[in-house]
């Protein structure tokens, strides 16, 4: 049953690597769309910050599921 719950919270981190990946496309694009046009820096860099805070959301929901399979 021990061995059950380690591979159950190990498959449910899964979701952590999209978080990262999300995470990391988003400031991709931000450095790029600020590479493009300097002077929509701040509508660009307000947008991104609500895209990590919703990626990494989702990165937390995973974390929460792993950790519940873990201890209950």
């Amino acid at each position: 049953m021990q061995a059950a719950k380690y591979i159950g919270a190990g498959l449910a981190s899964i979701g952590l690597i999209g978080a990262g990946v999300g995470i990391g496309s988003i400031f991709a694009a931000l450095i790029e769309a600020t590479s493009r046009n300097p002077a929509m820096r701040a509508a660009c860099f307000t947008q991104a910050v609500l895209g990590f805070a919703l990626a990494e959301a989702t990165g937390l929901f995973a974390l929460m599921v792993a950790f519940l399979v873990l201890y209950s």
